[in-house]
């Protein structure tokens, strides 16, 4: 997943993010919660930058944009409020996807000027 060049930063922060992500959605974060949650947007910026190479924002965008719309509509709902820990999860997988979703299409509107 990450271009050549960067690594294995991107990948590691990636990983790193879902645990997060996973931890803080358990709320095992305690005093630690909103510093997490910074961890969490800064990691989804940095996942942005360096883990999605060119052939693969297309299926970036599109699995980041159905994340984020399936865990908005069912928070909405109330679906996602019947199972408090499955919602406070994918909340904390927002954190880290919104950013690096909005970094990807960012780039790729660039670089589509750029042709």
């Amino acid at each position: 997943m990450a271009k050549k060049g960067s690594g294995n930063l991107g990948s590691w922060a990636f990983l790193i993010g879902i645990i997060i992500a996973v931890v803080l959605g358990l709320g095992y974060g305690g005093d630690m919660t909103q510093n997490l949650t910074v961890s969490l947007f800064v990691i989804g910026l940095i996942v942005g930058l360096l883990n999605v190479a060119d052939k693969e924002v297309n299926a970036f965008l599109m699995s980041s944009v159905v994340l984020i719309i399936a865990v908005g509509f069912g928070a909405s709902a109330e679906v996602l409020a019947k199972v408090p820990i499955i919602s406070s999860v994918l909340n904390s997988l927002l954190v880290l996807f919104v950013p690096a979703t909005v970094i990807v299409a960012v780039k790729n509107v660039f670089s589509i000027a750029k042709r």
